[in-house]
């Protein structure tokens, strides 16, 4: 499967988005420029809610469709894939929750861009899977809850951002709420310098006596468990996306390095070929998953999710054997890639989290 990047593909609203908007300021978010502006236009084309309905502010398609919108943004920028996962991850949220007022709010204008998301799960993920403690802590007040915490860091943020994450119940049970931007008791500071990713709008997020209405609830303790079974196939098989792209971007590297240096890197492991195979056979198994949603096994979506992250470390690292010296260069989207492939194994759910759940599902089976 090929992923259109530049005006080439005729009609193709996204891709000429893409071409004309993001691929000029790749180096410059690479550096730490968060592209607001493309992600507003990206939302405007329906970037993020190709898996919902048009009366959600989707396209009405499906998911496969918003996985290959984020592989495609990958194919140019990996950091910029991230953020539209992001986004497109709070409105599946949002859509997949059953409160109505929740949904009224926040919905429509998460799906069009016009309202930034971070989706602050990473630390609640782990939780659930027995990695980590719980960072968010809170207690029924009211019709609402009453939340204090902290989060190292949490991405697709600013100032005027909403925010979706997790938080454990004093009195039993997880409740899952969007604070919205200037909430009182919330803080975002500055992280410190990452390898890569510094265009990602990642900030730590601190909740001091944070409010939260029943309003702004996705989901209560009473149904907790099953709104998260219900939207981690979209989560997991979302994520792939992007890995997706860096692979088919480090092809277009090996096909091009190869013109000159063919009779060289011949003695390369991971040829274009291979690795072009590999891809098909990930993008196959996973926009089968895809279109199975809930009836999909968890097992399968797991691993597929794994070998997103295997296969872009080794096409990568194979793009950037291929290019050689040049490659190495700064100005090289080689060695970006392989800091964004490194990322795409190291985010929630990492490689060894994937594995972990993997291996305690086969061994559940095999009992």
């Amino acid at each position: 499967m090929t992923y259109a990047t530049s005006p080439a593909a005729e009609g193709d609203s996204i891709g000429q988005l893409i071409h004309d908007a993001l691929a000029p300021q790749v180096e410059a978010i690479d550096q730490g420029r968060y592209p607001g502006d493309f992600m507003r236009a990206l939302g405007g084309l329906g970037g993020f809610g190709a898996a919902l309905p048009t009366e959600a502010g989707g396209l009405g398609r499906d998911l496969p469709a918003q996985i290959d919108i984020i592989a495609q943004v990958a194919r140019t920028c990996g950091s910029t894939a991230f953020l539209a996962w992001c986004q497109a991850t709070c409105a599946w949220y949002l859509h997949r929750s059953d409160n109505p007022a929740v949904k009224d709010r926040y919905l429509n204008a998460v799906t069009s861009g016009r309202l930034l998301a971070g989706t602050g799960m990473s630390n609640a993920v782990k939780h659930l899977a027995g990695i980590e403690r719980i960072n968010l802590r809170g207690h029924r007040e009211g019709d609402g809850y009453r939340i204090s915490g902290a989060l190292p860091w949490v991405s697709n943020l600013g100032p005027d951002h909403l925010l979706i994450v997790a938080a454990a119940l004093d009195e039993g049970g997880y409740v899952m709420f969007a604070v919205p931007p200037g909430a009182d008791g919330l803080t975002l500071r500055a992280c410190p310098t990452f390898a890569g990713l510094e265009g990602s709008g990642t900030y730590g997020v601190r909740l001091k006596d944070v409010f939260v209405p029943a309003q702004d609830v996705l989901s209560g303790p009473e149904r907790f468990d099953a709104y998260v079974q219900g939207f981690k196939p979209g989560f997991l098989l979302m994520q792939i996306g992007m890995g997706a792209g860096l692979v088919q971007a480090s092809l277009d590297t090996i096909h091009a390095t190869n013109q000159r240096l063919q009779h060289v890197n011949c003695y390369l492991d991971d040829q274009e070929g291979d690795l072009g195979q590999d891809l098909q056979q990930l993008l196959d198994q996973t926009h089968a998953l895809a279109r199975q949603g809930q009836d999909a096994p968890l097992l399968n979506i797991l691993r597929a999710r794994a070998l997103g992250s295997e296969l872009s470390l080794r096409a990568t690292q194979s793009a950037a054997l291929h290019a050689g010296a040049a490659g190495y260069l700064m100005s090289s989207p080689t060695q970006r890639r392989l800091r964004e492939a490194l990322f795409v194994a190291i985010v929630t759910p990492a490689l060894k989290h994937l594995r972990k759940e993997i291996h305690t599902l086969e061994q559940r089976q095999a009992a």
